[in-house]
């Protein structure tokens, strides 16, 4: 590896980064402590996450050092070991608050659903790139049948959140790339009946009871509303400059649910109150803009869809997890980028991440 390609790296991304992570990392310090009658008491998450992050730091530098034009000879390999796993997931799978979603390997659990995104994302990239033009109606459809499959699977399992999210990131990367005028209106006219066909086939009850909670979540308030409720309490609660660092009631005595994955930001929102809040969406914002930077300096098309793809990947999680924990979108389950725990979630970050950069290194490399 030419060690030229290092003066090349996109630093601001690279600092957002980890400062993003080690926020993350201090939150969940803070969301692990529980009082008991015998002291301090620790779960061990933050622990998790720093081990987490240390093998994503891994899979980050290697994901750095080869050329991002081999990812083409590796997407289609990629999706259908994607596939298989989670196509294990039902068989082998271990069930989690109700869900079937991850594969014990004894020392760890595997998400197969987390790899799903990554290899999707590499795969319409490659499938997008080879055609400047807008898509027509048969590469559209082919397009849209390489995510529907691991859609199709996870769906199932059942993961409505991861869902959405990885049909967000690829219409995010179609739209980038261009439709032709009569798909783009025929999908607009079908767009109505696919949210029918959702809402009546596709979801199950509690997932049809979590939207209709979101519109009215004192209906239930101790039930499917009490989630959002005690979020908004939360992070209320907080005011201008917040309660300090590991003072937060709603937290500490645990009114707050799923403070480490979901609701982790609620957890800051307590502790750090407005002002605290306006940084984190601050530095979030210069997170985007870093890659969608390094997705408009690219100097192929493969490597330009490829970091939209990651671009779209970060807004849609951090556009729906913080509505969802101020009550503007429905609870879906989808986790905020290195601020929510999640082992899978942030070797996936890391590896995306260490792929724009990867993009940044390259972007003279064509040039004589």
């Amino acid at each position: 590896m030419d060690n030229r390609l290092f003066s090349y790296i996109n630093w601001g991304l690279l600092a957002c980064m980890l400062l993003l992570y080690l926020v993350g990392v201090g939150n969940l310090y803070s969301a692990s402590g529980t009082r008991v009658e015998s002291g301090l008491a620790f779960n061990s998450f933050y622990q998790r996450q720093l081990i987490w992050g240390l093998c994503g730091v891994v899979c980050m530098l290697l994901a750095m050092v080869f050329d991002y034009r081999q990812l083409r000879n590796l997407a289609w390999p990629f999706f259908l070991i994607t596939v298989f796993l989670l196509l294990l997931v039902p068989i082998a799978g271990k069930t989690v608050y109700g869900a079937k979603r991850w594969i014990s390997l004894g020392f760890m659990s595997l998400q197969p659903s987390e790899m799903a995104k990554l290899s999707v994302l590499v795969l319409v990239a490659r499938l997008l790139a080879r055609d400047s033009r807008p898509l027509g109606w048969k590469n559209f459809c082919s397009v849209l049948c390489v995510g529907l499959i691991p859609c199709g699977l996870i769906i199932v399992q059942p993961d409505l959140g991861t869902t959405l999210l990885i049909l967000l990131i690829m219409g995010g990367m179609i739209l980038f790339h261009g439709l032709k005028g009569y798909v783009l209106k025929t999908c607009l006219l079908v767009a109505p009946a696919a949210v029918a066909f959702m809402w009546f086939v596709g979801m199950h009850d509690y997932q049809r009871q979590r939207i209709l909670t979101f519109l009215d979540p004192g209906n239930d308030p101790r039930g499917t509303g009490y989630h959002i409720i005690q979020s908004r309490i939360a992070i209320g609660s907080g005011e201008l400059w917040g309660k300090g660092f590991r003072e937060g009631t709603q937290s500490q005595l645990r009114f707050l649910p799923e403070r480490h994955s979901d609701f982790a930001v609620a957890v800051f929102g307590e502790e750090w109150g407005f002002v605290g809040c306006v940084a984190l969406v601050t530095l979030f914002c210069l997170f985007l803009l870093s890659i969608f930077s390094t997705a408009v300096q690219a100097k192929d098309r493969f490597g330009s869809t490829l970091v939209v793809g990651v671009f779209f990947y970060f807004f849609w999680q951090i556009f729906i997890n913080m509505g969802m924990v101020i009550g503007l979108m429905p609870v879906v389950g989808i986790p905020l980028p290195f601020i929510s725990y999640g082992g899978s979630a942030t070797v996936v970050n890391f590896t995306l991440l260490g792929i724009v950069l990867n993009v940044s290194m390259r972007r003279f490399m064509f040039k004589s």
